[in-house]
C-alpha cells in the first residue's frame, strides 16, 4: 500500500473504533508519521489547557501520582492483612499493584519533564556562554520529543494488541490490561505538552535576558 492509503486505513480503523483494525492499520510504517504529527498536535493541545486552566496544570498529574501510590499502599496493607490474619489473599492483590506503579511512573515522568528533575547537567551548563545554554534547551526539548514520540507509537500498537487479544489482568475476570497500559500514551502526551512550556518558557527567557538555566528541585511547584 502506499504511505497516503496507510494514513487513511489508520484514521478510518481509528473511527471504527474496533481493536482487530487499530491493531492491523497501526502496523504500518506511516504510524511513526501521524504519531509524530499528532504528537505535536496534541502536545499543543494540552499546552493550551494547561496555560487556560492553571489549576489543572497544577494538580492533575501529581493527583494521578498520589491515588495511584495510596491505592498501592491500600492493596498491598489489606492484602497482608488477609494473608497472615484471615489466611486468604485476593488473585489481583499482587498483579494490580505493578500496573498502578507503572501509571505513577509515567504520569510522575510527564510532570518532572516540566520540573526539570531528571538529568540536566544544570551545573555544567550554567558555565556555558548564553547561546550554547539555549542550544543545549532545544536539543532537550528535541530529544525529549523524539523520545515521547517512539513510545506513544510503540504503546499504542501494545495497547491494540492488548485490546485485540482480550487480555485480561491476571486474577481478575473482567478487568482488561489495556485499560492500564493505555494511561502509557497518554502520559507521553502530557509529556509532549511540558516539553512545548518548557521550551516557550526558555524562548521567553532569552528574549528578556532572564537566565536560561536554573536549579531544579525535586518536588518543587
Amino acid at each position: 500500500m502506499s504511505f497516503w492509503a496507510d494514513v487513511g486505513a489508520i484514521f478510518s480503523a481509528l473511527f471504527t473504533f474496533d481493536s482487530f483494525e487499530i491493531q492491523s492499520a497501526l502496523e504500518s510504517d506511516a504510524t511513526w508519521v501521524v504519531g509524530a504529527i499528532v504528537s505535536a498536535l496534541g502536545g499543543l493541545l494540552i499546552m493550551w489547557i494547561y496555560r487556560k486552566v492553571p489549576f489543572v496544570e497544577r494538580h492533575f498529574e501529581r493527583a494521578v501520582m498520589v491515588y495511584s501510590y495510596l491505592a498501592i499502599a491500600f492493596i498491598i496493607f489489606w492484602g497482608v492483612i488477609d494473608r497472615f490474619v484471615f489466611n486468604d489473599q485476593e488473585p489481583w492483590s499482587t498483579t494490580i499493584p505493578p500496573l498502578l506503579f507503572m501509571v505513577m511512573a509515567w504520569f510522575g515522568a510527564s510532570y518532572n519533564v516540566r520540573l526539570r528533575t531528571h538529568l540536566s547537567f544544570s551545573e555544567f551548563r550554567t558555565s556555558m556562554p548564553r547561546v550554547g545554554q539555549l542550544a543545549c534547551l532545544f536539543l532537550d526539548a528535541v530529544l525529549w520529543y523524539i523520545f515521547a514520540v517512539i513510545v506513544i507509537v510503540t504503546t499504542t500498537r501494545l495497547v491494540a494488541l492488548s485490546a485485540s487479544n482480550f487480555q485480561i489482568v491476571l486474577g481478575t475476570d473482567n478487568i482488561m490490561q489495556w485499560w492500564f497500559l493505555l494511561a502509557a500514551p497518554l502520559s507521553f502526551f502530557l509529556m509532549v505538552g511540558r516539553v512545548f512550556q518548557n521550551l516557550a518558557d526558555d524562548l521567553h527567557n532569552w528574549k528578556t535576558g532572564e537566565p536560561l538555566i536554573q536549579q531544579a528541585v525535586i518536588g518543587a511547584d
